[in-house]
């Protein structure tokens, strides 16, 4: 087993009287997939936030190999987050007023990047997940699945170190959180990358090599083993667009990814909350015991500056 990347130590995390972290030990390796489970409000995404050095614990520390990443400066801080580590959202938080290829190639361009240097990986990597002639399109001219996949290739663009997504399938329908998770799984595995996911759904976490539950900001149980089923399963196999949706150009008249409630073209740019249209998971609408950070449209662009 190779040793692990990512290690956190005892964190813990108040937001004023409710602990969502409580002394959480954790790891993960090149290659590997944890799914990170729990009721809504038990500390997953408070986790999730404190490895990827977008909020800082209480208490304990964060190592990225043998880094420590928690106390580091905001500044330098944010440059990880650009360079070593890679976002998925569950609503895509992409950026309304910018077209596909320059949403793909933002990480990039705020590194430092210049845009048309930026532009070269951004588009093969749309190509790559069957979006080719769709660079140009803003976010309120995609599909649902369309603009989730602008945001996987956002995500992968940087050839991340840790991969981190927080309910990334939670507003798709299954078949196209089944694709969708499947090149992620597949494109971490290719880059030996570590993948650690946020989700309820626990066809989603069985597909990760492990899975751990988390309940009242604290590890609950014995981590699971996952089937396996991610390796070299990318979601399209019984498809007959499987070859120009992994490798290459969509094929003519491909249709688009659907969203839950629908495959129309989402109005009004990119979705802004679990409330904003059609997106919505009913499920992830409920009130929650501890409250974290929120991501929108802006507030997303703070996870690399």
């Amino acid at each position: 087993m190779k040793p692990p990347m990512l290690t956190a130590r005892a964190l813990t995390k108040r937001f004023g009287t409710a602990p969502a972290l409580d002394g959480v030990d954790f790891g993960v390796g090149p290659g590997e997939s944890v799914a990170v489970t729990g009721p809504s409000g038990s500390g997953k995404s408070t986790l999730l936030h404190c490895l990827a050095g977008i909020m800082r614990p209480d208490s304990g520390e964060v190592r990225l190999f043998d880094e420590r990443i928690d106390s580091l400066s905001e500044r330098r801080r944010s440059h990880l987050r650009r360079t070593r580590f890679a976002f998925l959202f569950q609503f895509g938080q992409l950026l309304p007023e910018l077209p596909a290829d320059e949403n793909v190639a933002l990480p990039l361009m705020l590194g430092g990047t210049p845009r048309r240097t930026a532009l070269e990986p951004a588009r093969a990597e749309l190509r790559r997940l069957g979006l080719e002639g769709k660079e140009g399109r803003r976010p309120g001219e995609l599909s649902g699945g369309e603009a989730q996949r602008v945001a996987l290739a956002r995500a992968l663009v940087v050839r991340p170190a840790v991969v981190f997504a927080d309910e990334p399938t939670g507003a798709l329908d299954r078949a196209t959180g089944d694709q969708v998770m499947g090149v992620l799984l597949d494109t971490v595995g290719e880059l030996d990358a570590a993948l650690v996911v946020v989700t309820h759904d626990p066809r989603i976490a069985a597909r990760c090599t492990r899975t751990i539950e988390i309940r009242d900001g604290r590890l609950s149980g014995t981590p699971r083993a996952g089937d396996g089923s991610g390796s070299g399963f990318d979601g399209f196999a019984d498809e007959p667009a499987a070859v120009g949706l992994r490798a290459g150009s969509a094929p003519q008249g491909a249709s688009a990814l659907p969203v839950r409630g629908g495959d129309a073209a989402r109005p009004g740019g990119a979705v802004r909350g679990p409330a904003a249209g059609p997106q919505a998971d009913p499920a992830s609408s409920a009130p929650r015991r501890s409250t974290g950070p929120s991501f929108g449209p802006e507030s997303v662009m703070e996870v690399w500056r």
